[in-house]
């Protein structure tokens, strides 16, 4: 039992009471159709179960304010150890958030510098110098050997005032000379300065030769000048007039310029004492450009002059700018040319009074934000030049490198960097510094041993995909050297290239081999035949799913007398038995072209490309090899501009040429269909309204008196109130994420139960949401309207999801498949661009095969579909083919090769050996 994780009966979504065995200290692969039951086995069963034990284990208090976690649906699990899950998330969107801060590498950085860093001088660019009290007597004895001069406390540094009292105070301490604004002054004589001055006054200590006979002279003076100067002194040459510093602080020995000793946070851009004043550390500040926002002066508020409030609607925003009107004296109906800067200010950046709109029971208050959080240009920092750090973070350098030049390396030349910096650092540095160091190249090698070397750590969180963010994390788990814990990952081969692959795999088993239990979610065939155990679910999906088809180690799955508890699809590609067919035929395309010249946005090297329309076209390269930069912020962002008037600016480039031959861009991403649990298949499709309208219209609907509105879980009326609508009640876990809870009041119905005893068919409205796609498309077959949209959704493969099933549940696969099964219910004009960006995320072999044909139909119809993809299987089956590359990062952004498959797997591009 010690050495299993044994699972009796569970029963949590479509699974059909699976009880199964899986051994500890092991890499485990769960596979199986999308919807087969395999995220319902790993996250909903055994990490949920993990997550309540974890809860059960602390005080009474605490369980007190964070409140009990519902027991799976489970019979029984033992052998469970901690429980840690890397998900397949975004890291957020956070603007402050960067590669480095999220891996802790960042914090070490700042320590490093603020511990080994050499300061430089911004007056001179000469190293500056601090010295201890002996060091200063010892230099003065040596330098000024026999030399007449002066030593001199540096009192007052550029600052006005007449200083009265500080003349009268060095009197009384029996001083007899001063020395200001350069020239040596009697203090007797002196009662004040120009007040309205800045003035430089340092007290002459004493007026000495230096010589060995005198030195405990000098050390006594030394240690007053320091005193009065707080920690620095001056030394002027009678005979040559020049002025020497010396400090116990970081002085300039030329311009006697004093900066502050560096700490940790003089280098964080979340601190105030770090980040650059203009940006408050974000690298980049709001392009206004009043220009685009009112192209037309002539023209009135009303006229819709200002672009993004549009013309005048009676809406709330235009009420408050009525209510700001009447109070600041302007009109709406003037044109802007003629209103007082002040007025188009207001409007511009909003006004910070509170104004009273609105009539009977909507009359309030509001306050006007102008428009500036609809404009979502932004341009690099002017002052920081994106570096989100102050300019005294610039005065430090480690092997001549700034801490953001370190920031901005690869990982890859990080790595080699951190390796190599033991040569350059003196003694000193390399003691202090090694603890440091040893953390950083270890943090920083972990990243890249799992194929993310391209990345850099000043990289934004939010430009991160889901494969790369959950990688992140895994190397984050890696270097935390922990032991007896079950890592439970999702699909973390996501946006990596077949080449790196093998980096990840490793990774994996080093997790393995250190004591751990690793249960991967995957669906790639080297991840599962580099695997000790495997899962397979299925057989089918949805409720034809949620039982286990096999669970063996990969040793007896690969005999070829294993027979499988099921039907296993799984199976069959591992063992050849089905594949995905190579086309036959390449489509030549129409002809037409679209050509896009010199992109030079991020690591891109002046790529040219011109696509060939009415075809299949595949993008492929190692990652960060500059697909997204081409296709996604170049030339998306273009068309976006050019068909709707995007203010997404895209990345630098010369000329596109061919845009006239299509009408329409649609970028199918894996956003979710919708931001809120209450946004579903029903919801997004339209079906949900067309279903409604059937339910106001039966006889027990009528007699009620229910109109639609009483079927909608968004609106008050027949909704639940309890969790409005939701059918779950979110939990607040403090420290924990939120979990959702069925609704006590109506179980998860969403609905009260007069509306629930109104029904259509026999079905009331939360059964009809409780529908498969597939059931409800057989339900609804007599209703065309609703038929076909659900019939599409079946096309592509998503039968198995419930209609009314929350959008966050959806893999980012499945939300992709949701939208090209919308744009294929479409009337279709035979011209319009798809570009999808790794469509075969959460996909099995089968499911694949599906999304192919879907492509296929829509490129039949004269369209054009742009894939961003890695997948071999569908990298073989487009008709032209575009490799980036060779590498990743500073390495990559060259076209390697470009033609059909077969010409590419002829090449000698980072593709090729896998086609």
């Amino acid at each position: 039992m010690d050495d299993k994780i044994v699972i009796t009966k569970a029963s949590e979504h479509n699974l059909k009471e699976v009880s199964l065995e899986i051994p500890r200290r092991s890499f485990t692969v769960i596979t199986g159709l999308s919807g087969s039951g395999k995220s319902s086995l790993a996250f909903s069963t055994l990490y949920a179960e993990g997550q309540r034990r974890y809860i059960d284990t602390l005080s009474s208090y605490a369980r007190y304010y964070m409140q009990s976690l519902e027991k799976p649906k489970v019979e029984s699990i033992d052998g469970l150890s901690p429980v840690i899950a890397i998900e397949q998330k975004t890291t957020g969107n956070n603007p402050r958030s960067t590669v480095g801060t999220i891996t802790e590498i960042y914090d070490f950085l700042r320590l490093l510098y603020a511990k080994a860093a050499k300061a430089y001088s911004p007056a001179t660019g000469k190293e500056m110098v601090r010295y201890t009290d002996a060091q200063i007597v010892d230099l003065i004895l040596w330098k000024y050997d026999g030399r007449k001069c002066y030593l001199l406390a540096p009192l007052v540094i550029g600052r006005k005032g007449n200083y009265k009292e500080l003349f009268a105070q060095m009197r009384k301490r029996g001083y007899t000379q001063i020395r200001v604004d350069g020239v040596i002054l009697d203090l007797g004589g002196l009662d004040a300065v120009d007040r309205y001055k800045a003035h430089f006054i340092e007290l002459v200590v004493d007026r000495l030769k230096p010589n060995k006979e005198d030195e405990k002279r000098v050390r006594n003076s030394v240690q007053t000048a320091l005193n009065f100067g707080k920690g620095s002194l001056m030394v002027v040459d009678l005979e040559t007039e020049e002025v020497a510093y010396f400090s116990k602080h970081l002085v300039c020995p030329d311009s006697g310029l004093s900066i502050p000793e560096p700490a940790p946070h003089t280098f964080s851009f979340n601190s105030q004492a770090g980040c650059c004043p203009h940006c408050k550390g974000l690298g980049k500040v709001i392009d206004i450009d009043l220009d685009t926002i009112i192209p037309d002066k002539s023209k009135s508020i009303a006229e819709g002059a200002i672009i993004p409030l549009g013309e005048l609607k009676m809406n709330r925003k235009f009420d408050c700018i009525r209510a700001m009107a009447r109070r600041y004296d302007f009109s709406i109906y003037d044109p802007v040319s003629e209103l007082s800067d002040e007025a188009v200010s207001m409007l511009i950046y909003g006004c910070e009074d509170y104004f009273l709109v609105g009539e009977g029971a909507d009359r309030g208050t509001a306050k006007y934000n102008g428009v500036i959080d609809d404009i979502q240009d932004y341009v690099t920092c002017p002052v920081c030049n994106g570096s989100r750090l102050n300019e005294q973070a610039g005065y430090f350098k480690i092997d001549g490198k700034r801490i953001w030049e370190v920031s901005h390396l690869e990982i890859s030349s990080l790595c080699d960097w951190l390796g190599n910096l033991p040569n350059t650092l003196g003694e000193r540095e390399k003691k202090i510094s090694g603890d440091i160091l040893a953390e950083l190249t270890s943090r920083a090698g972990f990243l890249r041993d799992v194929g993310l070397d391209y990345l850099s750590l000043d990289r934004a969180t939010s430009s991160l995909s889901g494969g790369e963010s959950q990688r992140i994390r895994l190397a984050t788990q890696i270097g935390s050297k922990l032991v007896n814990v079950l890592y439970i990952l999702d699909e973390p081969s996501i946006g990596l290239h077949q080449r790196d692959n093998k980096k990840l795999i490793s990774s994996l088993r080093k997790l393995r081999d250190e004591g751990n239990t690793v249960i991967v979610v995957e669906h790639d065939i080297e991840t599962m035949l580099s695997a000790d155990y495997l899962v397979d679910m299925g057989p089918g999906a949805g409720d034809l799913g949620g039982k286990v088809c096999f669970a063996d180690y990969l040793k007896n799955v690969k005999k070829s007398s294993f027979k499988p508890l099921l039907e296993s699809a799984t199976l069959d590609y591992i063992r050849g038995v089905k594949f995905i067919p190579t086309p036959s035929v390449r489509r030549k395309g129409n002809g037409q072209y679209l050509n896009l010249t010199g992109c030079t946005g991020n690591n891109l090297k002046n790529v040219s490309i011109s696509f060939p329309l009415g075809c299949l076209i595949g993008i492929s390269g190692v990652s960060g090899s500059g697909k997204s930069s081409l296709i996604s912020d170049t030339l998306v962002r273009i068309l976006k501009r050019h068909f709707y008037h995007s203010k997404e600016q895209p990345l630098p480039y010369c000329e596109i040429t061919g845009i006239e031959n299509i009408d329409k861009i649609v970028e199918v991403d894996q956003n979710p269909i919708g931001k809120t649990p209450r946004s579903n298949p029903a919801t997004f499709t339209g079906v949900f309204d067309e279903i409604r309208l059937l339910f106001e219209n039966t006889p027990d609907a009528k007699t009620r008196g229910m109109k639609r509105g009483f079927f909608s879980f968004n609106v008050s009326g027949g909704r639940c109130e309890e969790c409005k609508g939701a059918g779950i009640k979110i939990m607040e876990m403090n420290f924990l994420p939120s979990v959702g809870v069925e609704c006590p009041v109506c179980r998860g119905k969403r609905y009260k139960d007069n509306v629930l005893e109104v029904r259509y068919k026999g079905k009331n409205i939360s059964e009809v949401l409780e529908m498969t796609i597939s059931e409800a498309a057989e339900f609804f077959a007599p209703i065309p309207k609703i038929a076909s949209k659900l019939q599409t959704m079946v096309d592509v493969g998503l039968g198995y999801i419930r209609l009314g099933q929350s959008a966050t549940t959806l893999s980012g696969g499945e939300s992709q498949r949701m939208k090209l099964s919308d744009e294929l219910s479409a009337k279709s004009t035979g011209r319009t661009l798809y570009i999808l960006d790794e469509p075969t995320t959460g996909l099995h072999c089968d499911d694949i095969n599906i999304l192919l044909g879907v492509l296929g139909r829509l490129v039949d119809a004269g369209n054009t579909v742009i894939v961003i993809e890695h997948n071999i299987d569908v990298l073989k089956s487009v008709d032209y083919l575009f490799d980036l590359g060779p590498g990743g990062g500073k390495e990559g952004g060259f076209i390697c090769a470009q033609g059909t498959p077969e010409e590419i797997a002829k090449s000698n591009c980072p593709t090729a050996e896998f086609l």
